[in-house]
Formats: C-alpha cells, sequence, structure tokens
C-alpha cells in the first residue's frame, strides 16, 4: 500500500480493546498428543474462558488481531518476523497502538527482540509473551478448561495488565516479571521461571515516545509503509550465521567463515569466549578480511549469559583491527535482530555498518550511565 494512501486514523481512547495476537506455541496446544489448536478452535475458548475470568480477575477488554501465521516458534524464519512486524504496523497505522503477541517460547526472545528494533522511534506499546505448559487442561476431554498447574493464565492475565497500561516500547512479560524485549534471553528448558532481562536497556528501548503528536507519527507510519515492498524484497536473501568457538584449531573457524563467503552480504555472529576471546591465526584474520569487502558484518557475542564483550584482553581485542564489530552487552537474541532489521532496512554495507556502530554506542553511554 503507498504511503500516500494510507492516512492515519483518530486515536483510539483508553477504552480501546487491547488487541490480542495469537501465533501458537505451547500456549495453544491441546490434547493427546500435545499439539497447537487452530485460531478459529482456539480463539473462541480462550473468549469464552476470559469472559468467565473477567469479574474476579479484572482484565482489561480485548479483541482479536487476524493473524494467519501460527506455527511452532522453532520454525519461525525471518520471512516469519517480518509478518508480524507488518501485521502489527498496519494495525498501528490504523489507530490501534495496545498490542499483546502470544507465541511461542523458542524463539521468543529472538522476535521481541526484532519487534524492539523494527519499531523504535514510534509510541506503540507491545507485550509479547507465552508459556512453558498449555493453558488448557488436556485431562478435562470434555470441555475446555484452564490448566490450574499452568503458567499460561497467569503470563497472559500479567500480559494484558501491562499492555493496558500503554507504556511505549516492545516489552516481554514472563514469569510474573517483565523486561524491555532487547535485554531477554530463555536461560532454562522447562522451569515456568524460563527467561530473564534487565531493566537497564538503552536502544532500541530509549527510543519510544510517551505519546507521538499526530503529524509526526503520520510521518513515521509512511516511512514505514514506503520501505514494506523492500523489506518484503529483502527478507528472501537476509540470512544470520552463527559461527560458535569451542576449543578447535582456529583452522576451523577460519574454515566455516570461509564456506560463508560466497553467500550474498549477511550478519555472522561470533560467539567467542569470555568477553568475546577468539583464538587467533592468519588464515582466521585473512578469512575476516576478506568477510569485511565481500559485505558481510560479523559481529563478535560472548558465550556467557551476562556481561557482553570487552577489548580490554589481548585474546579478543585483535579481531576488531579485522572489521569485526563488537556486540557490547547485547544478548545472542538481540544481535540476531539488531542485525536483521539492517539487512532488511539498509540498502549498503556502509549504511548497516554506521547504524550498528551508532546503536551500539548509545547503548555503551547509558550502560555507563546506569552503572
Amino acid at each position: 500500500m503507498p504511503a500516500s494512501s494510507t492516512s492515519l486514523k483518530q486515536k483510539p481512547s483508553v477504552l480501546t480493546p487491547i488487541q490480542l495476537i495469537y501465533a501458537g506455541g505451547t500456549f495453544g496446544s491441546y490434547g493427546r498428543p500435545l499439539a497447537p489448536l487452530d485460531a478459529d478452535v482456539f480463539l473462541p475458548a480462550l473468549q469464552q474462558l476470559l469472559s468467565e475470568h473477567n469479574k474476579t480477575d479484572n482484565l482489561p477488554a480485548i479483541s482479536w488481531l487476524d493473524n494467519t501465521l501460527i506455527k511452532d516458534s522453532s520454525q519461525l524464519t525471518p520471512n516469519d518476523f517480518v509478518h508480524f512486524y507488518t501485521l502489527l504496523l498496519e494495525a498501528y497505522a490504523q489507530g490501534l497502538r495496545q498490542f499483546v503477541l502470544i507465541t511461542g517460547t523458542d524463539t521468543l526472545s529472538y522476535l521481541g527482540a526484532f519487534l524492539a528494533e523494527a519499531f523504535a522511534g514510534s509510541d506503540i506499546c507491545v507485550v509479547v509473551t507465552g508459556s512453558m505448559r498449555p493453558l488448557l487442561d488436556s485431562e478435562i476431554l470434555q470441555t475446555y478448561a484452564i490448566d490450574a498447574n499452568s503458567d499460561a493464565w497467569d503470563n497472559l492475565s500479567a500480559s494484558l495488565r501491562l499492555a493496558a497500561g500503554g507504556e511505549p516500547g516492545v516489552k516481554i512479560s514472563f514469569g510474573g516479571e517483565a523486561w524491555p524485549a532487547q535485554t531477554v534471553q530463555k536461560i532454562h528448558s522447562h522451569d515456568f521461571m524460563a527467561f530473564t532481562g534487565h531493566m537497564r536497556a538503552a536502544y532500541p528501548a530509549n527510543s519510544y515516545q510517551k505519546r507521538l503528536p499526530a503529524a509526526r507519527l503520520q510521518h513515521w507510519i509512511d516511512d514505514q509503509l514506503t520501505l514494506s515492498a523492500s523489506i518484503q524484497a529483502h527478507v528472501e536473501h537476509a540470512s544470520i550465521y552463527p559461527i560458535y568457538c569451542v576449543p578447535n584449531s582456529p583452522d576451523v573457524l577460519s574454515a566455516q567463515l570461509s564456506a560463508l563467503l560466497e553467500q550474498p552480504p549477511s550478519g555472522i555472529i561470533l560467539l567467542g569466549f569470555g568477553a568475546g576471546n577468539v583464538p587467533y591465526s592468519a588464515g582466521l584474520a585473512d578469512a575476516l578480511s576478506r568477510a569485511y569487502e565481500a559485505g558481510h558484518m560479523v559481529v563478535c557475542a560472548s558465550q556467557c549469559p551476562f556481561g557482553g564483550v570487552s577489548d580490554s584482553y589481548a585474546a579478543g581485542s585483535w579481531q576488531y583491527d579485522y572489521h569485526v564489530l563488537a556486540g557490547g552487552r547485547l544478548t545472542i537474541p538481540a544481535i540476531y535482530a539488531r542485525l536483521l532489521w539492517l539487512l532488511l532496512r539498509y540498502d549498503t554495507p556502509t549504511r548497516r555498518r554506521q547504524r550498528w556502530t551508532h546503536t551500539i554506542n548509545q547503548s555503551d553511554t547509558a550502560a555507563k550511565r546506569n552503572r
């Protein structure tokens, strides 16, 4: 849709229902064996349960945002991330502002971080949630009933209340806590407290506006709509490749990296030891230089869940002389999300690198202020 054909509708009032998006995952699974319910089955059941519990739980009003993409989150691809971005963008352009997205936990932190990057500078409010156990009790086959031993209802209730507050930004709500999306990572494979994050978030969290004036909001939306066709075209070839350091010969790393050099310009995450230490070899240094010349963005991240990377150790600092970008304190999902958005949003490797450096500098400055 051309930007000129879209005009912003009047801002919704605070009574406008929260738009609920169901995208599958454990949350909507049911039966023996467990399998995700189709939307036309699950959503009416969920709506009935919300109506029954509304009086006691005092939940905000909701409406459904139609979504055709329902799949296990481990199967999500960059194309799917763009689908959810487009779905939210079109609703936002029509004046809707508060959303709750239910998805699976495998890639929940990746999707949340991507949406945070994509909507930077707006005043949208998106809460992403899921569950470690299904909402519905599969032991009760005569009717749909909430599983009292599941975390799903509590996660949904908390997310709806958070979205009702309308604070701009993309957040992840899980296990009784909520964090800016780009700080979140999954730390447990089956515990209810499966995710963690922190509130010392810089960009893109600090780019969100409390409430954009109508003219600025229209300008933001027009810019995004104008880029939609380009983003759809770029996503067909956008790939992010991880290279994980283990105690091998550096020749293994150089061989892995060299194998990617014939691919279109992409994002490459080099997962180093500790503060980003990577074993040196002349072959790896040469491969990094060739990756840069081919237009790839190589970013060093830490395998550690907290702390990020540093150039204070010689074992890690050498790589930055060969055009590797530092991941700073970003999580692996956040690095993936930022690389993917840069590949979709900007046309040239130079502009992508400039934007990466700008956003990382913003993050580092904010981190120093928060110490």
